[in-house]
Parts: C-alpha cells; structure tokens; sequence
C-alpha cells in the first residue's frame, strides 16, 4: 500500500524525498488528495515491536463523494503498517478527525478486510456506534486505535475495524465486527469500548444487514 501510494501536495505536486517532515496533523489538504511526507514509512521507521495483525488506512474523501455514481467507490486505501513504530509514524503526520473536512470518512480496518458491507468478512457484521460533538472526538478516536492495534479487546478476532465520521453537527466512531448474531461477543466489545474511552452514554449496535435494508430506520440489536 504505502509504496505504491502516490504522494501529492494539494497542488499535484509530489514531495522531494529530502523534504523535511511537516508539523503533526500537518497531512489533508482542502483538495481532492489525502497527502503525507513519507513517501515509504516502513523505510523511514526503525521495526521493533510488530503488531499481532497490519492494519491499512482507508480515506473516503469528501469531494470525491459527489461525482461517484456508487456508494464506496470514493475510499481508497492510503497507507498499511505492522508495527508500533509505523503507527506512531503514520498517526503523527495525518489529520485528526476536528481537523478533516466535513463528510469525511476515515477508516482502519485489519489489513485485507475492506471497510465495505460487501466484504466477505464483513458482511454477516454490524457496528457500535459513539457520538461526539463536532470537533471533539480526537483523542476517542486514538484510544479506539490503540485499543483495536493493540489486541486489548477479549474477542478482538471479531473486530474487523472502525471508522470515524466528521460531519457538520457531530462526529461518529463506529467498531465494525464480523459476526452479528454472535450475542456475547458483540456485548462484550461494547462494554469494553466504554470503559477503554469511559464514555458514559448508551451506545447501540446495529446489523449491517438491517443498516442496508432499513437505512436510518434500523433498530439497535444490543445496547451497552
């Protein structure tokens, strides 16, 4: 993913390899292009501590989402890492959600696992959903990485990614797993999603199935 990622400035054009690193956040620019400085992070990082499962980073961009005739054909992978170091790597120079740009989504999901109810992992799945004033779901959406990267969840097998969504009132983070009639397992995710974030609210989880049939109609299976 990340060697084959082309690597733009808003204006097209590709950063030198020399060129130093931007400031922290310092990544999306007000274009159609998600864009980094590190051309290759793997290259750049020294690896010490892996991951028991690489994770890629998924972008829907706004801007692109009008000129798609279909749902998910606007998100494209941006970068996959393996390890603690490419993480850290990848986190620090990438906009966090109260900095992107109404309608974005941004995805991380288990390497292989697209962030679509079309895939075969994810199709028999649902999600929790948690939600957050506007501009303030950063620091809920790094504890959600670092819970799902670091294999802190009991039935983290089960997890196939999540996603925050920025829009103009309110951002969203949802956990997207695999099996949703899978009671337990399901419950025991949003519990321990709470507590890792100690947010308060009632959360709910809804079937992919039933999101696809009903839309916003769709009911919560299992509240936490």
């Amino acid at each position: 993913m990340a060697e084959e990622s082309e690597i733009r400035r808003g204006d097209g054009e590709k950063r030198g390899e020399n060129e130093e690193l931007p400031e922290e956040g310092e990544i999306l620019e007000e274009s159609d292009e998600i864009t980094s400085s590190m051309e290759n992070p793997s290259k750049s990082l020294t690896t010490k501590h892996p991951l028991e499962h690489s994770w890629t980073f998924w972008f829907d961009n706004p801007s692109a989402k009008s000129k798609q005739a279909a749902w998910g054909t606007s998100i494209r992978p941006i970068y996959t890492f393996s390890t603690v170091e490419e993480f850290w790597g990848i986190y620090n120079n990438i906009h966090h959600p109260s900095k992107l740009a109404v309608g974005a989504d941004f995805h991380c999901f288990k390497n292989k696992i697209e962030p679509k109810w079309e895939d075969p992992v994810c199709a028999n799945g649902g999600k929790w959903t948690m939600t957050f004033a506007r501009g303030k779901s950063d620091t809920s959406w790094l504890y959600t990485l670092l819970a799902m990267i670091g294999e802190q969840f009991d039935h983290g097998d089960e997890i196939c990614g999540a996603v925050v969504n920025v829009r103009s009132k309110q951002e969203k983070i949802a956990i997207w797993t695999k099996n949703a009639t899978n009671e337990v397992a399901q419950v025991s995710i949003g519990k321990q999603w709470k507590e890792f974030l100690d947010y308060n609210d009632t959360i709910g989880f809804i079937f992919h199935e039933d999101a696809k049939k009903l839309d916003r109609a769709a009911k919560n299976k299992y509240t936490a």
